[in-house]
């Protein structure tokens, strides 16, 4: 029942009743209108573990699908956090992944944020869901959506069980970096972090450039993006997400599906550090960009996913 994380905004209420925490959101969408006051309070104030036993509580006692319900009663961007916060953390992944595939065109943000900064045991998880919900290898799907070495780099965070051997990046003192993506392929997907972390020093030393620049100045869009998203992801994660926070709502209008997945996904885990980081980087709350970029009950859920100011 207790939360996936230690470093989260939600975490276990005390006193749980799933029966009564059931029996209020069915009373909050009887009748005319929804409460959606009474839904955000019950949801976002539940871990993903609780939340599973009201959905439990729901079927036996109403017969019927609790998100489905809460589906037909609510609608937009509030709609879709309610939604993703009913789901198993590699469920909405898969769930995510999949809606990023579907249609014309391809969301790569949301490929390259979960493949890049979930961990190996994650990410086979979510491979396995993805195949059971949509009947299909997640790997077949990627490689249909994508090309070139692109679609290289995502095979390669999702190959997690296969062994890799490392290419070695610098040969007799001279950074041959770059000059071959494959190199930077091999290295960047070990995924062992402290051997990495290691390599990025020492590749620093060597060529007297950080390795993120390297990345920027060898390499452009999507390719660029996922190998600064595994390298952002293995130095400081909620440094990363408070990055992608701070993208999805600055300037004009706002990347709602970067805002929701972010802060969804993240609830649990680490959004106290992601919320540090945030203020640290930017000089300004997460909690008040929030509450100037978003509206209504979808403002209203946020804010409670992301803590107090």
């Amino acid at each position: 029942m207790a939360a996936i994380g230690d470093r989260g905004t939600v975490t276990e209420a005390s006193g749980f009743d799933a029966e009564a925490d059931c029996q209020k959101l069915r009373e909050a969408m009887k009748g005319a209108g929804t409460n959606e006051a009474t839904i955000t309070e019950v949801l976002a104030h539940r871990t993903i573990a609780q939340r599973q036993r009201i959905k439990e509580a729901y079927k036996q006692t109403v017969g019927k699908d609790l998100a489905d319900d809460l589906s037909s009663e609510l609608s937009g961007n509030f709609k879709s956090v309610v939604l993703g916060l009913l789901m198993l953390a590699p469920v909405y992944d898969a769930y995510e992944l999949r809606n990023a595939m579907k249609g014309a065109g391809t969301e790569e943000a949301c490929l390259i944020e979960i493949l890049a900064s979930r961990s190996n045991a994650e990410v086979k998880t979510i491979c396995s869901v993805y195949k059971n919900e949509y009947g299909k290898d997640l790997e077949s799907a990627v490689c249909g959506d994508t090309s070139g070495m692109f679609q290289r780099v995502l095979v390669s965070l999702l190959s997690v069980s296969k062994p890799k051997h490392t290419a070695e990046i610098y040969e007799a003192g001279e950074a041959r970096w770059g000059t071959d993506e494959v190199k930077f392929l091999t290295v960047l997907c070990v995924r062992n972090r402290h051997h990495l972390l290691r390599v990025f020093d020492e590749y620093q030393k060597i060529s007297g450039k950080d390795i993120e620049e390297s990345i920027k100045r060898e390499m452009s869009g999507s390719l660029e993006d996922v190998f600064l998203a595994i390298v952002k992801c293995l130095r400081n994660k909620s440094a990363f997400f408070a990055e992608r926070l701070y993208k999805s709502m600055k300037g004009l209008g706002t990347t709602d599906t970067v805002l929701i997945r972010t802060m969804v996904s993240r609830a649990e885990i680490d959004m106290l550090d992601i919320k540090a980081q945030f203020q640290k980087m930017y000089g300004k709350s997460l909690y008040s960009f929030i509450k100037g970029d978003t509206s209504g009950d979808y403002r209203k859920i946020l804010l409670e996913l992301c803590g107090g100011e």
